[in-house]
């Protein structure tokens, strides 16, 4: 369903819970969850602008315009505020929800942005550009587990676990993405700030073997903080009964 311009799938009953995916993913990230969290959510997972099938934006991709973004889609769905969950970037910009008060809850799995300083551009081969020429042969490569190893191994600690076509997906997403250049240096080029301003339970979950973003030292002393046992950057197909009962928890 689509309204205004970002695209978003709808499930479950009870209080709404927005869920936003990680930077060159889309809602996919979140399938394996979605049927668990819907028995006791109003369940709203969101593409976010220029990722999936929703469009991109004029303007710069930051967290926080993303926020923006997702909070249109609540006012046209007719909801003031919703407990919302984010993996990644998608972390960030749920923080970002609660310091415009949109928020009832939040849960950043693998929060990007609580990093000390800007972390600036990556440096090294361009693997989007590698993947685009592969794309033709990806779904052949992903029907195994070896090939989902291969490609998935710095994402998800468990890439046997990921179907063919769910990889498929998720690949598709991160090469193509027309939104993914602006938003990843958006994100890089900043750090989370003004914590006082959330104002709402946070529940920061990290994957115990997360390869790409790293639990800070410090954060907020009121914010709870719940390890993922055995899962990665992206942990909903590594351990979903794990990944939802984190996420019905800080939104209990």
């Amino acid at each position: 369903m689509t309204p205004g311009s970002l695209h978003y799938v709808r499930r479950g009953r009870g209080e709404p819970l927005v869920l936003i995916h990680p930077l060159g993913a889309e809602l996919v990230v979140w399938e394996p969850v979605m049927e668990r969290l819907a028995r006791d959510r109003d369940v709203i997972a969101v593409d976010l602008p220029g990722f999936g099938r929703s469009p991109g934006i004029a303007d710069s991709p930051t967290p926080r315009i993303l926020a923006a973004t997702v909070a249109g889609l609540l006012d046209e769905l007719g909801i003031e505020r919703a407990h919302v969950a984010g993996n990644s970037l998608g972390g960030w910009v749920a923080l970002e929800l609660a310091k415009a008060e949109r928020a009832l809850s939040v849960a950043g799995v693998c929060t990007a942005g609580l990093w000390s300083r800007p972390i600036g551009q990556r440096r090294g081969p361009d693997s989007r550009a590698v993947g685009r020429r592969l794309l033709p042969v990806m779904p052949t490569l992903l029907r195994s587990a070896a090939g989902r190893q291969l490609v998935l191994r710095m994402s998800v600690a468990h890439p046997d676990r990921v179907p063919p076509e769910a990889a498929a997906r998720l690949v598709r997403a991160y090469v193509t993405a027309s939104g993914y250049q602006s938003a990843n240096a958006a994100m890089r080029a900043e750090v989370f700030s003004d914590f006082d301003d959330v104002r709402v339970p946070v529940t920061l979950v990290w994957g115990e073997l997360d390869r790409l973003v790293h639990r800070p030292r410090e954060t907020v002393p009121d914010w709870r903080t719940i390890v993922l046992h055995g899962c990665g950057h992206i942990p909903t197909w590594d351990d979903p009964s794990q990944v939802a009962r984190a996420l019905l928890l800080a939104s209990a």
